[in-house]
C-alpha cells in the first residue's frame, strides 16, 4: 500500500491534492459496512491553514453552507455536549471534559495550554479521545484519536491523528474546524498560527460515494474545481445574501 503525502499551501489546496493522489494510490478494501472502499495511508500538511481562500463549497457536506460553521462550534464550544449521554461522544467532549471510569474528569485542552506556557517545546501537550473501556466495543469510535501540539519558532504547529477519515465527506470539515482549535490555543498562549499536519491511518472513499469522487477529480485536474473556492469573507457574504 502508497501512502499519500502532500503538502498544500491552503486548506482548499491541500485537501484537492490529497484526494487526486488517493485516486491514484489508493487500492480497493472491503469495510464493516458491507461495502468496499478505496484507501490509502495519508499525511496532508497545510503550510498557512489561515491562508486565503479557505473555504471549498465541495467540502461543506452538512446538509447547508451554515453546516460549516455549526460544526466548529461543536468541536470549539461543544454546542453539542448535551447529545453525549445518547450518541455516544462528541469531540469537544473528549478534549475538554474526558471522563475516566472514576467519573474524574480531565480538560485535556487546559493541560495543554498549561504545559505550552510552561515550556514551548514540550513534547507533551497532547490530547486524545481513544476509550479503550467503550470504544473497542462501539460501533462507532471516534475517527480522531490524538492531537499534538507544539511551538516553533513562536508558531503553534498542530498534528491531527485519525484512525480513519472519510476523505471525500469528512476531511476537509475536520481540517477546517481541527484549524480553528489551533488557532484557539494560539491566542491562549499568545503565538502565531504555524503549519497543520493532518495524519489519517486510512484515508478513504466509499463506493456509493466513487461517481461523484471521480467527476470531482476531473474538475480538480481541469482546475474547474478553484471556482469553489472562497475567502472567509466571501463565505460570510454568502450566507448573509
Amino acid at each position: 500500500m502508497k501512502l499519500i503525502h502532500v503538502v498544500g499551501r491552503n486548506l482548499p489546496e491541500a485537501w484537492e491534492q490529497s484526494l487526486v493522489k488517493l485516486s491514484e494510490v489508493g487500492v480497493v478494501i472491503d469495510t464493516e459496512y458491507g461495502e468496499k472502499s478505496i484507501d490509502a495511508p495519508a499525511v496532508i500538511i497545510v503550510e498557512n491553514p489561515f491562508a486565503e481562500p479557505r473555504v471549498h463549497l465541495k467540502g461543506i457536506v452538512a446538509g447547508s453552507l451554515r453546516g460549516l460553521l455549526d460544526y466548529v462550534d461543536e468541536i470549539v464550544r461543544g454546542i453539542h455536549d448535551y447529545l453525549v449521554e445518547k450518541i455516544g461522544y462528541t469531540y469537544h467532549e473528549r478534549l475538554f471534559s474526558y471522563r475516566l471510569p472514576n467519573g474524574t474528569i480531565i480538560n485535556q485542552m487546559d493541560k495543554v495550554v498549561e504545559k505550552l506556557r510552561n515550556a514551548p517545546y514540550t513534547r507533551r501537550a497532547q490530547a486524545i479521545t481513544w476509550q479503550p473501556w467503550k470504544d473497542l466495543e462501539s460501533e462507532h469510535p471516534p475517527c480522531l484519536n490524538r492531537m499534538w501540539f507544539r511551538v516553533f519558532e513562536d508558531n503553534l504547529v498542530l498534528h491531527v491523528h485519525m484512525r480513519s477519515n472519510d476523505a471525500f465527506k469528512a476531511a476537509y470539515m475536520n481540517m477546517y474546524a481541527f484549524t480553528e482549535l489551533q488557532k484557539l490555543i494560539a491566542q491562549k498562549i499568545g503565538v502565531n498560527i504555524g503549519y497543520y499536519m493532518h495524519i489519517a491511518d486510512s484515508y478513504h472513499v466509499y463506493e456509493r460515494d466513487l461517481k461523484w469522487f471521480n467527476a470531482f477529480i476531473q474538475q480538480v485536474k481541469s482546475g474547474e474545481s478553484r471556482n469553489r473556492w472562497r475567502t472567509t469573507q466571501q463565505y460570510l457574504e454568502m450566507l448573509h445574501s
